[in-house]
């Protein structure tokens, strides 16, 4: 780093390009323009020392010294932040033009942020939605009712705290507002009477009279117990909450339900800190929604949830993969046994003490009674976000004593994601950019990658198509298969799984890059022979639909290549993310989309939910390719 004379600059030390030292265990001599190269390498205004050890290839508490040591010199600062590692940043940050600059309107409800920091943007993402992340105007958040009402705290005060950090200061209009909606999510209350009935608890007379019994449907009531307090119909818990719900009246769920047949069971793994939080905070709470990245062992802090409930438990998954998936993680990592957990989907039906069925079969007539009869200890509901869907949101209405939800992505983009909080559990989860920082998990590297038109034939049959033809030619743009040519042969050796949305586009990149589809129209031993060779064996890439989405666990990916998605879905965008998301190596995902087309929109849309969560999305355009340009030895099965 230099004077604006180009003579060096005052306090650095001699020789101060070169690479740190540390030799024999020494603390690296970090240099203030060592520090900048580390955040310029990070891409980010302020680091951790453990995301300088990765940088300088030392340990974390050799990096901590040697920001110690500079930071005594005056030109570097540190701060703690809340629920997050110590950050340390350059004293002259504050007074550079690159700095974000946050304005807040409070009568809209919006805070634009011009270019946020990574730690910024997880803070919002704990009580306001990202709107949109045009980097010409800055990132837009929208602070709605269902943010608030959802945000992971147990009072006020934390609430409170997370937006004075994310805002820099108070903002009186806007955290009055905040507050006021806090409390509604709070006015009405399950609760188990002595008796062993259900009561619905309101905080006044006026709110049971003329909220709950104005909106609930006849006999979801049986009668009034007290000014405040009804008795409810067992068979309608589930749809009271709902209807309070939608009414603007989110409800607490007290109630302390049976736990059915003990079931014991150790579990033969060591959960993370984070994790025993998780763990802890559900069991004091019996329902909730694990909210947090792929990779961050989610299924693994259920387990620990089973272990410390002790109860028979159901869980629900969107496939069968996933639940052969399930019983196979139970029994390796707990003490029960084979005849102790059972499936229960199309192919197999097994009522075992801990079950594993999917929410279309525990949804039809013919089966609920299977599940309604015995009393599940905890109801397990995988990827969540499924719920309020029309198959899907029957099994909600089985209402266990503790209910758990898991996603990395509760969103929809019909936005009734909101149903999900009332119908299973508020969230708990975890900070992303924390488990970034702390390297539990890999951050990926995500580039939205603009490819132009193969060639003029392609150009012009878009040019003629409307509505979902249009769309699908410039999903299906021949030049991304060049560029993921390309882009494989950028990295040799590395698993790598190609996303599409169309059956024809997945064939024609099979044949052309000679790489298996995997598709929803393959039979289930051949699709799952695959991703166990993926994990297992010597492939080393995939082609896959919309069935390698969500659940299918293939944690040694490297790489993801989106050729093209779900119109602007900002779920798939991050679940597609996380098939690289590991605690281990390099994570990178590519999203390729057709230039001058709204498919660059679509990508963009895809990858906001992501941003919203801190990581960092870059864009580039691709080279304009001729047709034997970057060709190299395809990849083999």
């Amino acid at each position: 780093m230099t004077d604006s004379d180009g003579g060096p600059d005052e306090g650095a030390a001699p020789d101060a390009d070169a690479a740190p030292d540390t030799r024999d265990g020494d603390a690296p001599d970090l240099t203030l323009d060592a520090f900048y190269d580390a955040l310029e390498s990070a891409g980010r205004p302020l680091l951790t020392a453990t995301e300088l050890s990765r940088l300088l290839d030392c340990t974390q508490t050799e990096a901590l010294a040697a920001l110690e040591a500079l930071a005594g010199s005056g030109r570097v600062e540190s701060a703690d932040v809340e629920a997050d590692p110590t950050v340390w940043f350059p004293t002259d940050y504050k007074e550079t033009a690159d700095r974000e600059r946050i304005v807040v309107f409070p009568g809209r409800r919006q805070v634009v942020v011009d270019a946020p920091s990574q730690f910024t943007r997880a803070q919002l993402s704990q009580f306001a939605h990202l709107e949109d992340a045009n980097r010409e105007h800055g990132y837009v958040y929208e602070v709605r009712e269902e943010d608030v009402w959802a945000a992971p705290y147990d009072d006020f005060a934390g609430l409170e705290r997370t937006m004075r950090q994310a805002l820099g200061e108070r903002n009186e209009a806007l955290e009055e507002w905040v507050k006021s909606q806090w409390e509604r999510a709070r006015k009405f209350r399950l609760r188990s009477h002595e008796d062993g009935y259900t009561v619905l608890e309101a905080r006044n007379a006026d709110l049971l009279g003329n909220i709950a019994e104005r909106e609930l449907d006849e006999g979801q009531l049986r009668a009034r117990i007290s000014d405040t307090e009804a008795w409810v119909a067992e068979e309608s818990v589930a749809a009271v909450k709902r209807a309070l719900y939608e009414a603007g009246y989110p409800v607490l769920d007290t109630r302390h339900l049976d736990t059915g047949e003990a079931l014991p069971l150790d579990l033969r793994v060591d959960l993370r800190d984070y994790q025993h939080e998780w763990v802890n905070r559900f069991v004091e709470k019996r329902s909730g929604i694990l909210v947090g990245p792929p990779g961050s062992g989610k299924t693994v802090a259920a387990m620990g949830v089973m272990s410390a409930i002790e109860g028979e438990t159901l869980i629900l998954v969107p496939g069968r993969e996933l639940a052969a998936q399930w019983k196979e993680t139970i029994l390796e990592h707990t003490s029960l046994a084979d005849e102790q957990v059972g499936e229960y989907h199309g192919g197999k039906k097994e009522i075992r003490p801990v079950t594993v069925a999917t929410y279309q079969t525990a949804g039809m007539d013919r089966h609920r009674h299977l599940f309604d009869d015995r009393k599940w200890g905890l109801i397990v509901y995988d990827e969540v976000h499924h719920i309020p869907s029309p198959i899907h949101r029957r099994s909600a209405d089985l209402q266990a004593k503790h209910r758990l939800g898991l996603s990395a992505t509760p969103i929809r983009e019909d936005d009734k994601q909101k149903e999900i909080f009332t119908l299973v559990g508020p969230p708990i989860g975890t900070n992303w950019a924390a488990l970034f920082d702390a390297g539990y998990v890999a951050e990926p590297e995500i580039e939205i990658r603009t490819v132009p038109w193969a060639d003029d034939e392609s150009a012009n049959a878009y040019a003629d198509a409307a509505g979902h033809e249009r769309r699908q030619a410039a999903a299906e743009n021949p030049a991304k298969i060049r560029e993921t040519r390309a882009i494989l042969r950028d990295h040799p050796g590395a698993k790598a799984l190609i996303f599409v949305e169309y059956i024809a586009q997945g064939e024609a990149f099979a044949e052309a890059l000679s790489i298996p589809f995997v598709s929803g129209e393959m039979p289930h031993a051949r699709r799952r022979k695959l991703f166990d060779e993926f994990r297992n064996g010597p492939r080393d890439a995939l082609v896959v639909s919309r069935v390698g989405d969500e659940g299918i666990d293939l944690p040694n990916a490297e790489i993801a290549v989106a050729a093209s998605g779900l119109g602007g879905s900002r779920r798939q965008g991050a679940q597609r993310a996380g098939r690289t998301m590991r605690p281990v190596g390099k994570a990178r995902m590519y999203v390729l989309a057709t230039r001058g087309t709204e498919e660059e929109d679509f990508a963009r849309s895809r990858t906001r939910h992501l941003q919203g969560k801190g990581i960092r999305v870059r864009e580039r355009e691709a080279e304009t390719l001729d047709p034997g340009d970057r060709t190299g030895d395809d990849r083999t099965e």
